[in-house]
């Protein structure tokens, strides 16, 4: 498979931090990293055809650690160090809704864009009705038994489970109705990195990365039982995404891999490539 570089972008005075795309498939949407107490300049909507900003939306006053795209249109949300989380319209330089909470806030819209969930301090979690948010969350799950803060949030496909990515690296996926926690994983820490998992597209599996170098799968209908460990070839996997409406993921650190399921029992196809450098490996 090969690989190139399509086009690199410089933020010199902002810096780029999170990042995700929108519904156009050339631009996206980058929080800022520097300044942010000067100019609030917070999260800027970017056109990656012609390398030009087309809105910025001010309000956050520290860095932006949560960043999502609803899956059905053109809101989206931000949760940051500052104890907020807002809602945006990219349509709307003005910010279009606003919940202040404690702790470090992360968010996640589920597939269908009807509900998102917001987790707090104290393994909260709390869902709200993305048309009524202003009335307040309509369910709050505890995870319990874990004092560290949330860093990641996923739905499944079929929005049936919610999977957590805690700050030390512990894993949970609960029941997205009820909050009842159905599985549990710890991973082997690396210091100064968040590990990322992810739902396989069928939502029966989690892969993840780890502070030891592999990736694990587990099946969640099989509670702790770890189905697959693997060599990541390239160190702390700190990075998971699977691409759309395709058997692969892509898995990154300092290099890019992307992995293909095999026919055997033996661990998946890996084609890799040095972050930002043309490569070509041939699919083993």
């Amino acid at each position: 498979m090969n690989f190139r570089l399509l086009k690199t972008t410089f933020h010199k005075k902002h810096g780029a931090d999170r990042i995700c795309f929108t519904h156009h498939p050339s631009s996206v949407i980058c929080s800022s990293k520097y300044n942010l107490d000067a100019t609030g300049e917070s999260l800027r909507y970017l056109s990656m055809y012609d390398n030009r900003c087309l809105r910025y939306f001010k309000g956050h006053k520290e860095r932006i650690v949560s960043l999502c795209m609803s899956p059905v249109n053109d809101s989206f949300m931000s949760g940051s160090l500052d104890h907020t989380v807002r809602i945006w319209d990219l349509r709307v330089n003005a910010c279009q809704g606003i919940l202040h909470l404690r702790g470090r806030p992360t968010v996640a819209y589920d597939q269908q864009g009807l509900v998102f969930a917001v987790a707090m301090e104290g393994g909260a979690i709390k869902l709200f009705d993305s048309r009524s948010y202003d009335k307040g969350p309509f369910d709050t799950f505890l995870v319990g038994g874990d004092t560290a803060e949330v860093c990641d949030i996923k739905f499944s496909s079929d929005g049936k489970s919610m999977l957590l990515t805690t700050t030390n690296n512990n894993i949970y996926i609960l029941d997205a109705y009820g909050g009842e926690k159905r599985c549990g994983y710890s991973l082997e820490p690396s210091p100064n990195v968040i590990i990322e998992a992810t739902f396989t597209p069928d939502g029966q599996y989690v892969v993840s990365g780890s502070g030891d170098g592999n990736l694990h799968a587990w099946s969640i209908n099989k509670r702790n039982e770890q189905v697959a460990c693997w060599n990541s070839h390239i160190g702390v996997p700190s990075c998971l995404k699977w691409a759309p409406r395709r058997a692969m993921f892509a898995a990154a650190s300092s290099v890019l891999t992307f992995w293909i399921p095999n026919d055997s029992n033996a661990e998946p196809t890996r084609m890799d490539t040095e972050a930002g450098v043309e490569a070509e490996h041939p699919s083993q």
